[in-house]
């Protein structure tokens, strides 16, 4: 067994770099928050008077239940309707098969808020299919907007996410355990409830966490169409960014409030991820079945209808952005001037957007291979640490880790609130795991003797590492660089606590658009970011060889 003792070597010290990297630009700023949130300015001493503020007040109160009513029943639709998609998908012979997995996955990498700017479109106050129900029926229907928005547009997005999860555990099922199950006369129902579900319930639950830790994590949406009804993000911009009066402290509260609700979450996932993950490997893996009569037409609506309502807010914002409009209400005509008014009064916002991801990815890739390397074949205290520190971004909401950047880098002699590093600083710590979770995994399979092999030819140990393990690394690499790519440029509930005029993103000049009614603009710009996210996805099937990403 190798040791876990500290020794001073070059892995060492590129592993106690990162790691001064991560206590300097995420362990202080997190730390800073959690001291500005019991800190009292007035009388210069430590109390607790803003969590009992907080705590006493209803209405802070009532947004925690608000969030967690959310996320509660967001959780469990995506897991009903995604995990039957998946079933229905591994078992039925659907066609255009292909072409749905292709779609449900372009739908997952499309920005978090767009969908909620797509059905405001829709089913807003001006929407489309508002003023038909209106005029039809007679009502006044006043949109989308509230809970049941949040939860419709939340839903629709987050089921092929369940939906990917569910259907890559489904097929590492062996089918001769169902055979086998079969010929002892246990019928279907019976095969799926006491076979089936049991193997796929720990990929359930995970996703399912992720969902809840997404819904819970989630700015755009909520902001876009919840009104009156707050939720944690929410609150914690509105309180830290307000035209009236800002507070702080209470932000700071709040952001506490929401690690604590997330380290849960989290340390639940491990928990369940360590007790229950279930190791299959297929050798006789499940084969879609063509069905016949009202089965095969009932399958093939299901899974038609929740594509065709995953893809279309993509569908209905890029036809907005042909269209000339004022406000959601289209006018007929045709017109190419949205894209030419978005290139040349947003021109400076697509060049940040590629400028500042291109930076960050190359820092996620460095960072990333680096911590799966040295905590897989470099494994010490020192190694065991630093990949425990860099997972915990992963439950940081954007919005808190905005705040604690800006209270962190806000005074001299590292001012760097307004600045472009800020923004970069932040993508590369929230998209770290992703990239270290994928180098890891592709490490585990890699026989520690090729590398032996390697060295005992002559090659030191770096040679090795970047003549050898680094290009039998590139899938698993490449597959969570395209995952935080995809992430860092849609990304926008740090961003826009982060951003200056000059450092304004496509997210954020989509949401600043939307935000003034202007969607002819909003929707070009959505459709410029909804076709780097699709073209980015189709290049990394095309260089992989592979039709799916691990998430």
């Amino acid at each position: 067994m190798r040791s876990k003792r500290l020794q001073l070597n070059g892995w060492t010290v590129i592993s106690l770099v990162v790691l001064v990297y991560f206590i300097f630009f995420f362990i202080y700023p997190i730390t800073r928050i959690l001291i500005s949130s019991v800190w009292n300015s007035t009388t210069r001493s430590f109390n607790f008077s803003k969590f009992v503020d907080f705590f006493s007040n209803k209405f802070y109160t009532n947004t925690i239940f608000n969030s967690l009513r959310v996320c509660v029943v967001v959780t469990i639709l995506t897991t009903i309707f995604g995990s039957l998609l998946a079933y229905i998908t591994r078992t039925v012979s659907i066609r255009f098969r292909n072409i749905v997995n292709i779609l449900l996955m372009i739908s997952v990498v499309s920005p978090p808020f767009l969908g909620a700017y797509a059905w405001i479109i829709l089913l807003g106050r001006a929407g489309i299919i508002t003023k038909v129900i209106n005029n039809l029926l007679g009502i006044n229907y006043g949109g989308i907007y509230g809970f049941n928005g949040i939860v419709l547009v939340f839903t629709i997005k987050l089921i092929p996410l369940i939906y990917l999860y569910v259907s890559g555990a489904l097929k590492n099922i062996d089918n001769s355990l169902l055979e086998a199950s079969e010929s002892l006369g246990s019928n279907k129902l019976k095969r799926i409830i006491q076979i089936v579900l049991p193997l796929i319930l720990p990929t359930i639950l995970a996703s399912s966490i992720l969902v809840f830790m997404r819904v819970l994590a989630d700015f755009g949406t909520p902001m876009l169409i919840g009104e009156g009804y707050r939720t944690l993000p929410v609150l914690i911009y509105n309180s830290f960014i307000s035209d009236l009066a800002t507070d702080e402290p209470l932000a700071a509260t709040i952001s506490v409030v929401v690690i604590l609700i997330t380290a849960i979450i989290f340390l639940t996932q491990r928990w369940i991820s360590n007790r229950k993950m279930i190791e299959m490997s297929a050798l006789h893996p499940l084969e879609p079945k063509k069905a016949k009569g009202a089965k095969n037409v009932l399958a093939h609506a299901y899974v038609y209808i929740i594509t065709a309502l995953a893809i279309l807010p993509i569908i209905i914002v890029f036809i907005n952005s042909f269209m000339k409009s004022k406000g959601v209400v289209f006018a007929g005509e045709f017109t190419f001037n949205n894209y030419l008014q978005s290139f040349k009064s947003m021109g400076d916002s697509i060049i940040n957007t590629l400028f500042y991801s291109l930076i960050a990815i190359a820092m996620v890739i460095v960072i990333g291979v680096v911590i799966a390397y040295t905590s897989v074949r470099r494994k010490s205290k020192l190694t065991s640490v630093l990949d425990l520190i860099s997972m915990f971004p992963y439950i940081i909401p954007g919005a808190v880790l905005g705040i604690a950047l800006l209270l962190a880098f806000n005074k001299k002699p590292l001012a760097l609130s307004g600045t472009f590093i800020i923004i970069v600083i932040a993508y590369v710590i929230r998209r770290l795991p992703y990239t270290i979770r994928s180098s890891a995994a592709i490490l585990k399979q890699i026989d520690l003797s090729v590398e032996e092999a390697s060295m005992s030819l002559g090659a030191n140990r770096f040679k090795t590492f970047f003549s050898v393990t680094t290009p039998m690394m590139f899938s698993g690499v490449m597959s969570g660089a395209i995952m935080s790519w995809l992430s860092i440029i849609t990304e926008l509930s740090a961003s826009i606590l982060l951003y200056s005029y000059a450092t304004k993103t496509l997210t954020i000049s989509i949401y600043l658009k939307i935000q003034i009614g202007d969607y002819g603009q909003a929707s070009a710009l959505s459709s410029i970011l909804m076709l780097t996210s699709i073209v980015t996805l189709l290049l990394f099937f095309k260089l992989s060889g592979r039709r799916e990403i691990d998430l």
